[in-house]
């Protein structure tokens, strides 16, 4: 298999549907990235579940220490992690069931996307979400 991500239309509408974001790796430090973007889709209406178990609350949501602690629907899991956690990530999103499984610039993992796309879990990867979704306001 190749991957390649959805369309810019598929994922226009994935940003203008969803309402709920798991962020795995998401910073309490203002000035990481991770941080900066998750305060602009915080800022543009939606919700943020923090998942990083170094810390208790982020953007004033409590803190998950892993998908496997998260008990709510998730519309989309948005990865800042380093590649080589993708595989294990996507294992843990497979039991979470959120509709997209998206992972920041520079993360990549062909694997992970197989088994994402077996359990029909939207996959897409190595794109901002911010940028994306500056794109499609």
């Amino acid at each position: 298999m190749s991957f390649t991500n959805p369309s810019d239309q598929k994922i226009k509408e994935i940003l203008h549907t969803s309402k709920t974001i798991a962020v795995v790796g998401l910073s309490d430090k203002p000035e990481r990235t991770s941080y900066m973007v998750t305060e602009a889709m915080q800022a543009a209406g939606y919700t943020i579940i923090p998942v990083n178990p170094m810390a208790t609350e982020v953007l004033g949501e409590k803190c998950y220490a892993s998908l496997k602690d998260i008990k709510e629907d998730v519309d989309i899991v948005n990865i800042f992690r380093r590649s080589e956690f993708v595989y294990d990530l996507a294992k843990e999103a497979v039991d979470l069931k959120p509709k997209v499984f998206w992972t920041q610039l520079d993360v990549y993992d062909e694997e992970a996307a197989e088994l994402l796309e077996e359990h029909g879990i939207v996959t897409i990867m190595n794109r901002c979400i911010k940028v994306e979704h500056a794109k499609f306001k």
